[in-house]
């Protein structure tokens, strides 16, 4: 049997629709759970969102109390590009990371992303790669019963983008993402995996050990 070929997207979540008060809502949910684990002022962290949006919208909250942001997606604000504070990299996951050191990163944020990817494994791989020991990754996606919700909201009421559905590859319930974060590297005593924003969602916080030595990627660890 031949599998079909889907043309890969063009823009960045955000680049030609404004958002809904769902839209805004849920990124406002998001936002509740990785805040915890961002910098206070003064804690001059460097910090990865990938994924970010075509206008990162946590990375402007959080530019003033870091030292350095990196920054992927498809397109990117231009502003955000001649920021000297940021290394904004346009380009598809995992393909986009391939370039940038190793543990060179204290906290990687990827927030309703993975879903829409084909190399879900490749990417969380390289994430544990570019983290420096001790440093966290978090990682949101829209959970089995959340897929329910999402498109009844983009196909039948119209408040969510049906783009940005169509376009999703997967959902993941814990034990779909747990697996995952293991193989890409993180020990499961550092992995805290759970759901979240009523069960439409799973978020995941993963510690890379203080001293930890990194896997090729996409190689056993």
């Amino acid at each position: 049997m031949k599998l079909v070929d889907r043309p890969s997207r063009n823009n960045a979540y955000g680049q030609d629709y404004s958002f809904t008060w769902i839209d805004a809502f849920g990124v406002w949910l998001s936002w509740r759970k990785i805040r915890r684990f961002l910098p206070t002022p003064g804690d001059r962290i460097s910090l990865g969102d990938f994924g970010c949006g075509y206008n990162a919208a946590l990375i402007r909250k959080v530019l003033p109390s870091i030292a350095h942001a990196v920054i992927v997606d498809l397109q990117l604000a231009p502003d955000l590009k001649n920021n000297s504070q940021v290394l904004a990299i346009e380009g598809s996951l995992p393909n986009a990371l391939e370039s940038l050191s190793s543990e060179s990163l204290d906290v990687i944020v990827c927030n309703s992303v993975i879903e829409h990817l084909w190399q879900p494994q490749e990417t969380l791989a390289h994430f544990f790669r570019l983290l420096r020991p001790g440093g966290y990754c978090l990682v949101n996606v829209p959970s089995w019963r959340g897929k329910w919700f999402l498109e009844f909201s983009a196909f039948r009421l119209g408040l969510s983008p049906k783009d940005e559905m169509n376009d999703h590859k997967a959902y993941y319930d814990p034990r779909d993402l747990w697996p995952l974060l293991v193989r890409a590297g993180f020990l499961p005593a550092n992995i805290h995996c759970g759901r979240h924003k009523f069960g439409l969602n799973t978020f995941a916080a993963c510690r890379k050990p203080p001293q930890s030595l990194n896997s090729p990627v996409g190689g056993k660890h």
